[in-house]
């Protein structure tokens, strides 16, 4: 968990990353619990699709009733995810969505990028994890 260590601590900066771990959901959550961010986590293989995203990403953060599932929405209701000490959020599986709405899946990486680069919130991280096509401007955690 080196890579997620050095997130978590601070001497790697928030960002989109491609992060190729092999722990269990429960462990990346207690770590990132342990360190008192906020875990999210957004299971792909169930996601395969705009609106199953949206609407995983909805309930992952636990955003409020009105929000739309659309991309707009999501970025209102991101710019309001302010969790103190950061946020992590784990989206598994995101090859799947890549692939099959190429579109959709840049739209997301444009409105998840934007909220990584808030100055307005606290440190908000993705970490793309398994196999999937090349993401232009999304680092590696490894």
């Amino acid at each position: 968990m080196s890579g997620l260590a050095a997130l978590l601590a601070g001497r790697t900066p928030p960002g989109l990353y491609r992060w190729r771990s092999g722990f269990e959901v429960a462990d990346v959550r207690h770590a990132v619990d342990h360190a008192g961010w906020t875990f999210g986590y957004v299971d792909g293989l169930h996601a395969q699709t705009k609106s199953e995203f949206l609407s995983q990403i909805g309930e992952a953060l636990d955003f409020p009733d009105w929000y739309g599932q659309n991309f707009d929405a999501l970025a209102d209701c991101l710019t309001d995810v302010d969790d103190g000490d950061g946020t992590v959020l784990l989206w598994d599986g995101w090859g799947t969505l890549a692939r099959q709405e190429p579109r959709a899946f840049s739209v997301a990486l444009s409105v998840l990028g934007t909220r990584v680069n808030s100055d307005r919130a606290g440190p908000f991280a993705v970490l793309l994890r398994g196999d999937g096509p090349d993401a232009p401007g999304v680092g590696s955690l490894d």
